[in-house]
C-alpha cells in the first residue's frame, strides 16, 4: 500500500526520535522507521531535536515514563504514540486509562479507520496486532478518535497539532499494512519540517 507520499524521492530524510520505553517491540519499531528516517533513540532522557518523535510501546502504565509527557510538553514537531505511547497520549492531555474488558497478547483484529494522518491511504477496515491490557477509557476534548476496534479505541488524533496515538503496534507482523503507516507518519513530519523550513526562508530579517 503507498503511503502520504513517495519515499524514493530525493529529498533529505527526516530525523526521528525514538523514545524507547524498554519493550521488545521497540526494535522492530526502529526498524521500520530506519528504512524512511534517520532514527536516534532516547531512554529516560530529554528528547533530542528531531523532525518527528515516536513514543514505542513499553511495558506497566504510561505514567511510569514521564519523558514522554515531557516531550508532549515542549515538543511542536509530528509525534506518533504506538500502544504505551498512545495511552500516555491521552492521559497527557486529561483522557483516562484503565484496563480493557478483555487483555489481548497476541491477537490480530480489525480496526475501521478514518482514511486521514497516519491512516491515509490504508485499508479501512485494516487487520492489526494487539498486545495490551489497558486501554484509553475516555478521550479528552483535545483529541479525536480515527480508529475503533472491538468496541474500543484503536487511534487518536489531536485537533490542532500533528499529534497521533495507535493502540496496535505497526511493527507486528500481525500488522500487514504497519510499515506503510509508519511511512506515512514519517512523510507527515518531512512534511511539517519541509513547511517550518519554507516559513523561515519568507521571514524578512529585521534590521
Amino acid at each position: 500500500m503507498r503511503a502520504v507520499t513517495d519515499a524514493s524521492d530525493d529529498r533529505e530524510p527526516p530525523t526521528v526520535a525514538v523514545v524507547d520505553n524498554y519493550d521488545s517491540f521497540a526494535n522492530n519499531l526502529e526498524q521500520y522507521l530506519g528504512e524512511f528516517a534517520c532514527v536516534e533513540l532516547c531512554r529516560y532522557d530529554s528528547v533530542p531535536d528531531a523532525d518527528g518523535v515516536v513514543f514505542s510501546p513499553g511495558p506497566g502504565r504510561p505514567a511510569e515514563f514521564p519523558v514522554m509527557y515531557d516531550a508532549l510538553e515542549t515538543v511542536t514537531v509530528p509525534v506518533l504514540g504506538v500502544c504505551l505511547g498512545h495511552q500516555a497520549i491521552a492521559d497527557h492531555f486529561g483522557g483516562r486509562v484503565g484496563y480493557a474488558d478483555r487483555v489481548v497478547h497476541g491477537k490480530q483484529s480489525p480496526v475501521e479507520h478514518d482514511d486521514v494522518g497516519v491512516f491515509a491511504g490504508l485499508p479501512s477496515p485494516m487487520s492489526v496486532g494487539r498486545y495490551h491490557s489497558l486501554v484509553v477509557t475516555d478521550v479528552p476534548e483535545p483529541l479525536s478518535v480515527v480508529a475503533t476496534g472491538a468496541g474500543e479505541v484503536m487511534g487518536l488524533t489531536h485537533r490542532s497539532r500533528p499529534v497521533y496515538g495507535v493502540q496496535f503496534h505497526p511493527e507486528s507482523v500481525l500488522t500487514p499494512e504497519g510499515k506503510a503507516l509508519v511511512e506515512n507518519f514519517v512523510a507527515i513530519a518531512a512534511a511539517h519540517r519541509d513547511s517550518d523550513r519554507d516559513r523561515t526562508a519568507e521571514t524578512p530579517d529585521r534590521p
